[in-house]
């Protein structure tokens, strides 16, 4: 790997972490299911995050007060356009791109942090806590706003919904609520509190800026049945890119979680084996489940084609899912590609090693989209 645990060193005390906003209990199952197995250096930051969970769980509960009988009425307009697709396949790069547009909605980092009582702080703590934040995100030193998008599969997490995202907390023992990733092995009554609870979180957003939503989550890709149950009329963009990139990336994406967010201080054990299990069920899963939507509502794009022009593929998407005029977009995506003219994505360099377990293991993905076994070179 060209990266090690060394890289991501412990954020600072006044750093916020995922679990600084997270709901008391969701918070208190998590450590129940993992035994309480935390670092002894890490117990100071555990114990301040059971403080501030109890702080937003009772701001969730003035806000449920005053915003419920309002919620429980509004209908969102458009059903969502979702971006599924396997880490690190560019979802983020296509999620900020969809959220220039001033007629969507998209979860930022904000409420996805405070999911329970967004509606009501985020006016105000938001200004004066941007001290909290990292400058830049770890995994791709991509600058790190309260405004800036995010995945609601944080939302949930925080809200106490069973998540895959709570093995960051605990990254030494088993992966955490797998079952929550399809939701078919979940009772009735655990599948209609998740809908409950994301259902509630999405009208908070729609509330908040009208608009149609975006939503992005690697998660949800293992969800098309739960999807379109729920909003028949959504769109989807799979997002696929060279599986190679995908695997050294997604291996430093969770390194990085691990190492700023977790209550323990990651070994690293079976992780290379925990993304080549999890990319093949997600997509074995997308495979059977992808007839279920209707003609022209689920399309494929590659991270090369939307990396290279992104005008251009942006463009593609809004005709082939029919998203409304794109001119009103084009200025503004021009306007971020030249902001973002000097980035440097991570140059990822594969060994013989890697670049043969992931062609055995990953086979049927570089057959359904066409890539070579070998990784390509930087440009």
């Amino acid at each position: 790997m060209p990266k090690t645990e060394g890289e991501f060193p412990p954020p600072p005390w006044y750093q916020a972490v995922i679990w600084s906003g997270a709901e008391f209990w969701g918070l208190v199952r998590i450590l129940n299911a993992n035994r309480w197995q935390v670092s002894p250096s890490h117990w100071l930051g555990c114990c301040v995050d059971l403080a501030f969970a109890l702080g937003n769980s009772s701001l969730s509960a003035v806000q449920s007060l005053l915003y419920r009988s309002r919620l429980r009425h509004l209908e969102l307009r458009q059903d969502p356009v979702f971006i599924i697709g396997h880490w690190r396949t560019g979802t983020t790069l296509l999620h900020e791109l969809l959220a220039l547009d001033p007629r969507h909605t998209c979860p930022t980092n904000y409420q996805c942090f405070v999911p329970g009582h967004f509606l009501l702080t985020e006016r105000w703590f938001k200004p004066w806590t941007t001290f909290a934040l990292p400058a830049n995100r770890p995994p791709d030193q991509m600058p790190v706003t309260w405004d800036a998008p995010q995945e609601d599969e944080f939302a949930l997490c925080n809200l106490g919904v069973p998540s895959l995202y709570a093995t960051i907390a605990f990254p030494n023992r088993q992966p955490a609520f797998v079952e929550s990733l399809a939701l078919e092995s979940v009772s009735s009554r655990q599948r209609e509190q998740w809908q409950r609870t994301w259902l509630a979180f999405l009208k908070g957003l729609h509330y908040r800026k009208p608009g149609r939503l975006i939503l992005k989550s690697p998660t949800h890709t293992f969800r098309l049945p739960v999807l379109l149950e729920m909003f028949p009329d959504a769109r989807f963009i799979n997002l696929v890119r060279h599986p190679t990139a995908v695997f050294l990336s997604t291996v430093r994406l969770w390194k990085s979680l691990f190492a700023t967010h977790g209550y323990q201080t990651p070994r690293f054990v079976d992780l290379n084996e925990f993304v080549f299990a999890t990319f093949m069920q997600m997509h074995e899963r997308l495979e059977a489940t992808r007839d279920l939507v209707p003609s022209g509502r689920l399309i494929d794009v590659r991270y090369e084609d939307l990396v290279n022009d992104m005008v251009g593929t942006t463009q593609s998407i809004y005709e082939r899912l029919h998203l409304g005029d794109f001119d009103q977009l084009r200025p503004l995506i021009e306007e971020y590609v030249s902001a973002h003219r000097n980035y440097e994505p991570n140059r990822h360099q594969a060994t013989a090693e890697v670049e043969s377990d992931v062609s055995a293991r990953w086979c049927p993905y570089f057959e359904k989209y066409g890539y070579s076994g070998t990784l390509p070179p930087a440009p």
